[in-house]
Formats: structure tokens, sequence, C-alpha cells
């Protein structure tokens, strides 16, 4: 995207979000009332009707929508560029009133995330960026981590993989675990250089992970799946394997640390 179609993109972005706070506002976290969709998820009325406002705000001719809160059409496979959206990522953080939830948008182009806008409402921060423009965390300008040693580093961690017990062989890693709720969230800490580093140990959908992988590698941090290395979205199927991401210099030791040979090679590749 050239500049002047990042700064286009990012403006609606960013609109989009305001109109979304405005949503959050008429609710209170930690206390409203979920139901639970197939797989145990919840879901809100909050998430319904930011759903809707996203839409309304975003949505033009010849482009696609793929939210977790929309049923999808299919539609979006013909367009090249598709808005990826999660109204609200860390429902269950906001059930409980845990401040760790946001609304994530991102731009998908030909299959890539190039912009992106992650929005707390809790912590009243926003995240954005695109590709060959930079990023803003509450509208200045920021980086990713430039550490490249993992022994104290940062590494944020599904606050549901925490509690699963699924981090514990990470314990005397030599790095440092926190446990945070969405992954959207997660993503758009490390992209702003407030964490050095995230990844995921089970799949997640494109909506958790399209703005916060746009915003990581506006930063200029590194970006990759636990499959093929490469991150491709607005696919038939929208559940991706795991995520990993990091500031640029500590891919080679996170990916060596996790035992990811083969992502190794591959990443020695690219």
């Amino acid at each position: 995207m050239i500049t002047s179609s990042c700064e286009e993109t990012l403006r609606r972005i960013q609109a989009a979000l305001e109109a979304a706070g405005e949503v959050f506002r008429r609710f209170t976290p930690g206390d409203i009332e979920a139901e639970y969709k197939a797989g145990h998820d919840p879901v809100t009325e909050a998430d319904r009707q930011i759903d809707g406002v996203l839409r309304r705000e975003l949505l033009r001719e010849q482009e696609g929508w793929l939210s977790e809160e929309a049923v999808d059409d299919g539609t979006r496979l013909e367009k090249r560029r598709v808005w990826v959206v999660d109204p609200l990522d860390g429902t269950r953080e906001f059930v409980a009133g845990i401040p760790e939830f946001c609304a994530s948008v991102a731009m998908v182009e030909d299959g890539r995330p190039v912009a992106g806008g992650v929005y707390n409402p809790a912590t009243n921060e926003t995240f954005l960026g695109c590709l060959g423009w930079g990023m803003t965390y509450n509208g200045k300008p920021c980086r990713s981590s430039q550490r490249s040693d993992l022994s104290g580093a940062l590494v944020l961690a599904s606050r549901s993989e925490v509690n699963r017990g699924e981090w514990k062989r990470f314990e005397g890693a030599g790095f440092q675990i926190r446990p945070v709720g969405s992954v959207a969230y997660k993503l758009a800490l490390v992209s702003a250089g407030l964490a050095d580093a995230t990844f995921t140990l089970v799949p997640k959908h494109e909506w958790d992970i399209a703005a916060g992988a746009a915003l990581v590698e506006s930063s200029g941090g590194f970006v990759t799946t636990l499959d093929d290395g490469r991150l491709r979205c607005n696919q038939r199927d929208p559940l991706l394997e795991g995520l990993l991401a990091c500031g640029p210099r500590m891919a080679d030791a996170l990916i060596s640390r996790l035992g990811l040979a083969a992502l190794r090679s591959k990443h020695d590749r690219l």
C-alpha cells in the first residue's frame, strides 16, 4: 500500500474504533450477561452491537467482510481487499471484568494483513499501523522490541493456556511469562515494544490475529505461523495454526527455544 492509501485506511480504522468505543461505554465489564456458542465461547450483546458498528463504518463496495460475529457467506473469497475483524476479542475477560479485551480490525489485501488497529477501552490504548507507513501507540510513533536475548525477555502467554497448564514446560526457560487475555491485545503490546514476544500453542482464527500481525510487521517486528511460516488470510477455512510474534532480533532465538526446527529452516530461506 502506498502512503496515501495507508493514511486513508488508517483514518477509516481509527474512526471505526472510536465508534466501537462509544458502544463499549454502554456496558460495564464484569457486569454483563453472556451466552455461549458452540465450543463454549461466550458472546455478549456488546459483541453483536460492535460488529454492526464496525461493519457500518468500514465496509465499502468491492470489499469483503470476515468477522467472528457475522455469518460468513464466502463472497469475501472473491475480493482483493477484505476486512477481518473481531468486534470484541477477549470476551471472557470482558465478562469477568479483567481489562484485557479489545476491538480488533485488519485490512487484508491479496491475503496479506497490511493495516491494523486495536483498541482496548479498559486501558484507553489505541494501536494503529500499516505496512510501509509505520505504527503509533496512542498517537505516538513506536517500534517493536530490539531485544535479542531471551534471558529476561517478557513473553505474553494466553491466559487460558496458562490456566490449563500448557505453559509449565517453559517454566525455568529464562524469560518472564505474563498471562494476558485477548490475542489481539497481546500482539498489539508486542508491536509497541511493551512486551518482547508472544506465541500461541493452539490454532487461532484469522479474526484473532490479523490486526495484531499487521501491527507487529508495521512496527518492524517478526510474525510467523507455526506450520508454513507465512501468514495468509482470507482463506476458505479461517482457522490457522499457532502464531509467533516478536521483535526482529529475537526471532531465531525464540524459534530455536521452541524447538521449531522445520520452521527455522523455512525462516532461513525467507
